[in-house]
């Protein structure tokens, strides 16, 4: 099995706060996992170390074949990252825009207008090509900015809150773009989210955070199962009450 993304032991503190403790997380070509928690969880801070954005105290990351730090510029330019709140070019055309970020990640003039109009049209927003990029709500900037990274067909894709802020009819299409990524380009799915359903709907796996460490890792059903819930919101509403970590124990204040 080809593995995008793989952790061992990650640790994390900040003063005499340990947020992250001995995490480990594998991403396979092509899987569509969520790395899910409360609040002080210790995710944010893992997701951090697993881009390479901030080092870990001890442990290890390998992302598609590059180990980190040394090789994160390399690993980098075959990662996308979305979220609703990464800015767009104000003042440019969605098309001109789209077509900008095609020619830095080395598509030329031809290739790159082919390769934005599909993705375009892959996720239904052919009618924003013209539209300003100061003009989009919040929902239709997410919207652009997914197309923006799939351009290149990373090989992994992190997503925040991927349909935070979208309709529902809206989401039904990101999410089909999203698997349609996966399944036809081999692109691996990393999402965070708090929406459980669409993380249900979206992800065939989920690790969940509690206490700076893996308390959960496998199918939605599965992790529903193990903790005595009928979905994975319950999971979720039972581990930011109890914060209780596969030792038993209750940490206190962690990231």
């Amino acid at each position: 099995m080809g593995w995008v993304l793989e952790a061992r032991g990650l640790q994390k503190s900040f003063g005499a706060v340990q947020a992250v403790s001995g995490v480990d997380l594998s991403v396979a070509a092509g899987a569509r996992v969520g790395l899910l928690g409360p609040n002080g969880a210790g995710k944010t801070t893992t997701l951090l170390m697993l881009l390479g954005a901030i080092a870990p105290d001890a442990g290890s990351v390998e992302l598609v074949g590059h180990r980190l730090p040394a090789g994160r510029s390399a690993a980098m330019g075959q990662v996308g990252f979305v979220a609703g709140y990464l800015p767009l070019p104000e003042k440019l055309r969605v098309r001109e825009a789209l077509s900008v970020f095609a020619g830095l990640y080395g598509f030329s003039r031809r290739a790159g207008d082919a390769a934005v109009a599909a993705g375009l049209e892959r996720f239904g927003v052919e009618h924003l090509a013209d539209r300003m990029c100061m003009e989009l709500s919040s929902g239709q900037r997410t919207l652009v900015g997914i197309v923006k990274a799939v351009l290149p067909r990373p090989r992994l894709l992190v997503l925040d809150e991927p349909t935070a802020s979208l309709d529902p009819d809206v989401a039904h299409r990101v999410r089909a773009g999203l698997l349609a990524v996966a399944a036809d380009d081999g692109t691996a799915l990393l999402v965070t989210s708090h929406n459980m359903v669409e993380v249900e709907r979206l992800c065939e796996r989920v690790v969940f955070l509690a206490g700076g460490k893996v308390v959960a890792d496998g199918t939605p059903v599965e992790v529903a199962e193990r903790f005595g819930h009928g979905d994975l919101e319950g999971v979720f509403l039972h581990l930011a009450g109890t914060v209780v970590v596969e030792d038993g124990t209750e940490p206190e204040g962690v990231l």
